[in-house]
């Protein structure tokens, strides 16, 4: 019904849906990540210098987690072959991280089996379903980054 609200209940359900189908998407990231023997956490360093190079904070920060995670994470993926640190020309001390051509390899790799992967999970979801679903999920982020902006601002 249009308009009504939802009960304390309904949405701490939802809250609920939500982490959980989080761990069941990372769940699948880990095994379809393993199919090329990347992690999840490699999958998305790989994916986040695949346009361009980025220093290990830029990168940090557009995942959304901490330098030291992705710094420890770049260091596998350079002992790996898939990435090189590169000069920086803005920043001397800190180096950009780059893909290696087995780093495009792998990344293509692992998100074209990804791709098939979310086809199958999401074949028989009317795609109004998914559009709905991910205008939801936007509307709370947005909510969420506002309050946190407030909350930082405190």
């Amino acid at each position: 019904m249009p308009g009504r609200t939802a009960t304390p209940d309904e949405i701490a359900l939802l809250v609920a849906d939500v982490y959980e189908s989080a761990g069941a998407l990372r769940r699948l990231g880990e095994r379809t990540a393993r199919t090329e023997g990347l992690t999840q956490a490699r999958w998305q360093v790989l994916s986040v210098v695949s346009d361009e190079p980025l220093t290990v904070p830029q990168a940090a920060r557009r995942l959304g987690v901490t330098r030291q995670n992705v710094q420890r994470v770049a260091n596998d993926l350079v002992e790996q072959g898939h990435a090189a640190y590169a000069d920086n020309p803005d920043h001397r001390g800190s180096p950009v991280l780059t893909l290696t051509a087995d780093g495009r390899d792998a990344l293509g790799k692992v998100t074209e089996r990804a791709t098939e992967r979310h086809r199958e999970l999401f074949a028989d979801v009317p795609d109004a379903e998914v559009a709905a679903a991910r205008s939801l999920l936007r509307r709370l982020l947005t909510e969420l980054d506002r309050q946190e902006r407030a909350a930082g601002k405190r």
